[in-house]
């Protein structure tokens, strides 16, 4: 049996925490560092071998893998003093799991070149909510295809499908760029949604079971919904890296000439999310905005997020899980297809709450059209980008139904008829009316 690689892993945090406990279960001997030696506990607990420096943690490794929030944390761990890159060797895979900024990825991989090491870019994404904690993720690579041929063992054992996009180091960014654009759409205009749903008495948790059984279903609305409803807003990422990954995206468009309308809009609305909260606060954070606007909240009491990085932090999955016919797989509770609330409501509130599930498909329609435009103009293939999207955000009513979807316009002007906005302030929702009224 040939010898496993050896990989050494900078960044052991939420994300980089349960893939080094994997690697260490399948039999890789893992060398750890992180700024901050708490952060590392319980993989060396678990076996991992702490090092005191990203240059020490490199030496001898077949593999260095960075798994950081931003770039400038990238560049100080592998070209900083006493970076990892000093202590590479000739011939080593230097993977970046961080979604950064691409020209940052480039220099480094310049940087490596000199020294004979191979560089890949593998950003990270989740097939459903943090996937990462039971290998259900994918990942975009793209980069040095020696490297790629090195380490797709490590990264099969980690995740479960990876896709090797471009040999241009930089692109695999992009792309999950442009799969992120889905997500925070998603989220921005659920939350105004949720907000228009209970001003007008419908229940939350009807809502929700409604949403989830129509078109208008998606990532975000399934799996994002349970952090709104139990106000812990996602314990797994920043809301510092949700509006990074916002700016990065309209950047990317203004450098391949993609006009972005609706990316723009939602940039804006993180943008003054991030003006107003801490950096530090949950990405999910963007709800409460909504919330504090019509002076309201979107909790349902007693509900708890069925994951660990809600309202219950000792949450443990159960182990139970449903599969697509793709192969996609979900935890339980969550399923791939859902039936309608028992529950009745008074006919005028169905109608509401069609036309609005009816709406967020038409806008999930649109955002995905326009990350498809960014992935084109990369130079991706459709059928690379289906692929992308599909494994990469995970189901989505429209994005997996989009050769029966029939995109409708008039829901616009049907939204608008209701005058929600007489009611409750809807500004991202407003917004992009108006410029589909243009």
């Amino acid at each position: 049996m040939k010898n496993k690689s050896a990989v050494a892993y900078i960044g052991t945090g939420y994300m980089g925490r349960p893939m080094i406990l994997r690697l260490l279960e399948l039999g890789y001997r893992v060398q750890v560092y992180d700024k901050y030696p708490k952060a590392a506990k319980t993989v060396i607990e678990a076996g991992a071998v702490w090092c005191n420096s990203p240059k020490e943690v490199a030496q001898d490794a077949d593999i260095v893998i960075t798994n950081l929030p931003l770039p400038h944390h990238v560049t100080e761990n592998m070209l900083g003093e006493n970076g990892a890159l000093t202590g590479m060797k000739s011939g080593s895979t230097w993977i970046d799991f961080s979604t950064t900024d691409y020209h940052n990825t480039q220099y480094i991989a310049k940087e490596a070149k000199k020294k004979g090491i191979y560089s890949l870019e593998a950003p990270v994404s989740n097939l459903s909510h943090m996937g990462v904690d039971f290998g259900n993720i994918s990942f975009y690579v793209s980069g040095d295809r020696e490297g790629f041929d090195i380490s797709q063992e490590v990264l099969n054992g980690i995740g479960k499908i990876s896709f090797f996009v471009m040999n241009k180091i930089g692109e695999a960014q992009a792309v999950k760029l442009l799969t992120n654009l889905l997500c925070y759409t998603g989220i921005v205009i659920l939350g105004e949604v949720l907000v228009i749903a209970k001003k007008h008495d419908i229940p939350l948790d009807w809502m929700w079971e409604f949403i989830k059984a129509s078109q208008g279903n998606s990532f975000a609305a399934e799996q994002i919904s349970p952090f709104i409803f139990d106000g812990s807003y996602d314990h797994s990422c920043s809301l510092e890296i949700a509006v990074k990954d916002t700016d990065l995206t309209l950047k990317l468009a203004e450098e391949l000439n993609v006009s972005l309308p609706l990316g723009k809009i939602i940039e804006a609305r993180y943008r003054q999310v991030g003006e107003k909260y801490k950096s530090s606060d949950n990405y999910i954070i963007v709800a409460k905005l909504v919330e504090d606007e019509n002076n309201l909240d979107l909790r349902i009491p007693g509900f708890t997020a069925p994951s660990p990085y809600g309202l219950d932090r000792n949450y443990v999955y159960s182990g139970e899980f449903v599969k697509d016919a793709l192969g996609r797989v979900k935890p339980h509770p969550y399923q791939f297809n859902y039936d309608r609330p028992k529950q009745k409501l008074q006919d005028n509130l169905e109608k509401i709450s069609q036309t609005l599930t009816e709406f967020m498909a038409y806008i999930n329609y649109l955002i995905l059209q326009e990350s498809y435009q960014l992935g084109q103009n990369m130079g991706l293939t459709q059928d690379l980008l289906v692929d992308v999207i599909r494994w990469g955000c995970g189901s989505s009513w429209v994005s997996d139904n989009e050769n029966s979807y029939q995109p409708n316009d008039r829901i616009v002007t049907k939204f608008k008829d209701y005058n929600f906005d007489q009611k409750v302030k809807i500004p991202t929702i407003n917004k992009i009316i108006a410029l589909l009224e243009k």
